[in-house]
């Protein structure tokens, strides 16, 4: 999928692997053994392009997330017996930009110091953005979105909000619910682990690794 930035209005999508299939890349010295001369005419134009709608990027762009939510989360649970954590796979893309969107993987309870049962949730994104502390969860929950190529893994404390079935940052804990944010998967794996780990047995294999 290609993404064109568009009189700084807005995005507009094509479907990059698509057009790549249809003007494959010819060698002009190949051609010139095969027929004796040189192909001059051009191989693509701007026009041939099929641009998607915003749906259509969105649908793709779900599909990768909960693709790589669900490999993020077996590779969680193959770590050790004691240690499953649910698997609750599902993403949000974000308005005006849907190639980029965030996916939720699983939910659990831990204790800290000062909280007996603290719930939280675990996700990735496939941008990078600072995390706000005021929001349900929606696209007021992210803040200084950046629209370059990344990845970040986070887990945030959860509460039950006002509204019937919705949830929002838990924001006693820590000061503003968040438990950990990192771009390293394997960092986010650890933190994930240590969150889930029964005793001082299995922190000490986490931390190890």
């Amino acid at each position: 999928m290609g993404v064109r930035l568009v009189q700084q209005t807005g995005f507009r999508y094509y479907d990059a692997v698509a057009f790549k299939r249809a003007n494959p890349p010819r060698s002009a010295h190949t051609e010139f053994l095969r027929t004796g001369r040189i192909d001059r005419t051009p191989t693509w134009s701007a026009t041939e392009k099929r641009y998607l709608s915003y749906e259509e990027v969105a649908e793709r762009t779900g599909r990768k997330l909960e693709r790589a939510g669900s490999i993020t989360h077996g590779r969680i649970n193959r770590f050790h017996q004691s240690i499953q954590f649910p698997r609750l796979i599902f993403h949000r893309t974000l308005a005006g930009t849907p190639h980029l969107g965030y996916c939720h993987i699983t939910v659990a309870k831990s204790r800290f110091a000062e909280f007996e049962n603290v719930q939280w949730a675990f996700y990735m994104a496939n941008f990078q953005a600072e995390i706000g502390a005021d929001s349900d969860h929606g696209e007021q929950f992210f803040d200084s979105i950046s629209r370059k190529p990344g990845r970040m893994y986070f887990a945030v404390a959860i509460t039950p909000a006002e509204e019937a079935g919705r949830l929002r940052i838990d924001s006693k804990i820590r000061g503003n619910g968040v438990l950990f944010r990192t771009d390293d998967p394997k960092l986010a794996m650890k933190n994930v682990l240590m969150l889930g780990a029964g005793n001082e047995a299995l922190r000490k294999i986490i931390r190890a690794m």
